[in-house]
């Protein structure tokens, strides 16, 4: 039996990291097919280094997204980040691109074609997972280091606050009692900085961000506050480290207090199953909780390229369900169509909506109006509750 009491930890990292500014290039590319053609077809990888930023992938859509389109496109996400420093500046970077056709290979199996409905666009296994500890229905410690950067990044940008760069990482350890989370025990925050700033006044700036979003009484003893615990951090961003699209899965998600499946978000459209079923077993599994039928719910779905429906579905609610897991995957498929086709146009998935994701995480956002978040959304409650109470 699992203990009830324990220490628990998430990491996030900042819209600076370099590898959160190649997701978000890669999804400001898959953004801009999208705002031209809703059924273009993307898969864009970005590499970023000192002073270079490398693009190579596959795409099927409007030729008026080139080489350069792309150029301009990667350009203005770094300057809108921020970065404008002698190792890596959104004007000088040196750029490459070795974007090409979308194999026809892979094209035979995900389209379309007589009675053959849409295939995945590639096999694999997808997690989902909500659980009733913050209003969001997400874990707290991966929900708290979200919002610490994102408030300092809005402060950045905003010039409410002065001297910190576009790099930063937080990391937040909570204290479970009975299951339920009571206190931090640890905090720790590094943001890159300007020279001429010292770590005690980074210290000042960072602690009101931290207060402001654990809740009251749930700040760590001071000497479990770590600010910069290495020291300076002022060379930061790809000068100080490479970045690559998709090595922060667990960032993305639930930071670590759910399985994974292993396949990452950013640069793909939703014929790639990584992302959209991802995207839907978040969707079914908040909304199970959402509808009080469960306090903590995880969904495995799996895909084969190709296959237009899912091999399997799994349901688990850790003894917190109100009915028997195995009645869930029924109900689930009637309510959604789980088919790579179904659930993007359930979701709404092929429009312009990703960028907004490559940063702070893809779950436990607000859906948009514009069908953004749309994942996030729990109006499959009621018809949940219907069927299975």
């Amino acid at each position: 039996m699992a203990s009830s009491s324990y220490l628990f930890t998430s990491e996030s990292v900042s819209e600076g990291h370099p590898d959160k500014i190649c997701d978000q290039v890669s999804d400001a590319i898959v953004d801009a097919f999208f705002a031209e053609d809703p059924y273009s077809r993307v898969a864009v990888e970005t590499l970023a280094t000192t002073n270079r930023l490398v693009l190579a992938g596959e795409v099927r859509g409007p030729a008026s997204i080139d080489a350069h389109a792309m150029e301009a496109l990667a350009r203005g996400v770094v300057k809108k980040i921020g970065y404008q420093q002698p190792g890596f500046h959104w004007q000088t970077f040196d750029f490459s691109c070795y974007v090409h056709e979308q194999s026809a290979h892979i094209a035979q199996g995900v389209d379309a074609a007589g009675n053959k409905d849409e295939g995945a666009g590639d096999q694999g296994i997808m997690f989902g997972f909500a659980v009733d500890e913050t209003p969001q229905l997400m874990p707290a410690p991966i929900l708290y280091a979200h919002t610490i950067l994102k408030s300092m990044s809005d402060a950045r940008h905003s010039g409410t606050v002065e001297g910190l760069g576009p790099d930063a990482k937080s990391q937040v350890t909570l204290r479970y009692e009975n299951g339920r989370p009571v206190g931090a025990t640890s905090i720790v925050v590094s943001t890159q900085h300007d020279e001429d700033i010292s770590q005690e006044r980074v210290r000042e700036i960072v602690r009101p961000f931290v207060e402001a979003t654990l809740p009251e009484g749930w700040m760590p003893p001071e000497d479990e506050f770590y600010v910069n615990p290495t020291g300076a951090f002022v060379i930061g961003g790809p000068d100080g480290d490479a970045g690559l699209t998709g090595r922060k899965i667990i960032v993305d998600t639930y930071g670590g207090a759910a399985p994974h499946g292993g396949g990452a978000f950013s640069g793909k459209d939703p014929t790639k199953v990584d992302r959209s079923a991802a995207y839907a077993a978040r969707y079914l599994a908040k909304n199970i909780v959402a509808a009080g039928l469960a306090r903590k719910c995880v969904i495995q779905l799996s895909y084969a390229i190709g296959v237009s429906k899912p091999l399997s579905i799994y349901v688990d609610t850790y003894g917190t369900g109100t009915i028997e897991d195995d009645r869930f995957e029924p109900v689930l498929q009637k309510v959604m169509n789980l088919s790579p086709r179904g659930i993007r146009e359930h979701l709404g998935l092929n429009r312009p909506i990703y960028e907004r994701t490559a940063a702070y995480g893809h779950f436990g956002r607000e859906p948009d109006a514009d069908g953004g978040f749309s994942w996030e959304r729990t109006d499959l409650a009621e018809a949940l509750r219907a069927e299975l109470t």
